[in-house]
């Protein structure tokens, strides 16, 4: 299988982390990931067949249209083993998703949501010519003109847009109260601002972070141990880290991982590496 992962667009650097995809062999079958909910948004442009999922306690599984949003933040969804894949991926950056939709994030969160029902005419058209395109390069070139042409010039809450990169990667120490402060306003207005403009909560955005970046490094590193990497993420003790794990994932720690780690997965390693 191949893989791949680019920056984006000098533009487009400050709102978007990466490109990346993969692309397998029509006769390969790959294990693909349960997908955890947590702070991100991804938008996935598919060439071939597109992914075939099951929500948390379905048995029903769907097909995801071939140009789709995932944005988890209380469901996990299960990817179904697929061969032929042929995707790229667009990955957000904390909050700044909202600089190229004017939907409001909680209509868009938990949701399979089709890049027509986001962008319409403009994503059919997209999706037209990616259709049409036979080399990579053609379709990030494609992909990166239609974001540049809807990115918005103006933040819809610069405040909250600043303190939400702040707040994921300093979830450890950093409290609501203190990063209210720090960029001088009250705290109950903080929250509100920050429900408003992200679609969660401040101190949901904090437990997701640390779950996410606890779960990241179990996965890309996969000789550590559970209990002492979600010490040094900041849980408080294991049974701390077991209660959340089990609250994201319904399963314990253990049990998840035994799975998660005989899968591929879509945890993308520093850019260079």
């Amino acid at each position: 299988m191949k893989k791949f992962q680019q920056p984006a667009h000098p533009q487009l650097r400050p709102y978007i982390d990466r490109f990346w995809g993969w692309e397998s062999e029509a006769t390969e079958l790959i294990a693909l990931p349960e997908l955890l909910p947590g702070t991100g948004a991804e938008l996935y442009f598919h060439y071939r067949r597109p992914f075939h999922f099951r929500r948390q306690g379905d048995t029903v599984e769907q097909a995801l249209t071939q140009a789709h949003l995932l944005c988890l933040r209380q469901q996990s969804v299960s990817l179904s083993a697929s061969a032929d894949l042929g995707f790229i991926a667009v990955r957000f950056k904390i909050g700044m998703l909202s600089r190229f939709s004017k939907i409001p994030m909680q209509e868009m969160t938990d949701l399979t949501v089709s890049v027509e029902d986001i962008w319409g005419q403009a994503a059919r058209s997209l999706c037209q010519q990616l259709s049409y395109a036979s080399l990579l390069s053609e379709r990030l070139e494609l992909i990166q003109v239609f974001l540049l042409r809807h990115l918005r010039p103006v933040a819809p809450d610069a405040l909250i847009e600043q303190a939400m990169p702040l707040l994921y990667r300093q979830y450890a120490h950093l409290s609501i109260a203190s990063l209210a402060e720090h960029f001088c306003i009250g705290r109950r207005q903080f929250e509100r601002r920050f429900l408003a403009a992200s679609g969660q909560t401040a101190n949901s955005v904090k437990c997701s972070s640390r779950f996410q970046h606890t779960v990241r490094s179990l996965m890309l590193n996969q000789h550590m141990h559970a209990a002492s990497v979600a010490l040094d993420h900041g849980y408080y003790d294991q049974a701390h880290f077991i209660h959340e794990f089990k609250k994201f994932t319904g399963s314990s720690p253990d049990q998840y991982l035994k799975l998660a780690r005989s899968r591929t997965h879509f945890y993308n390693t520093s850019r260079g590496h």
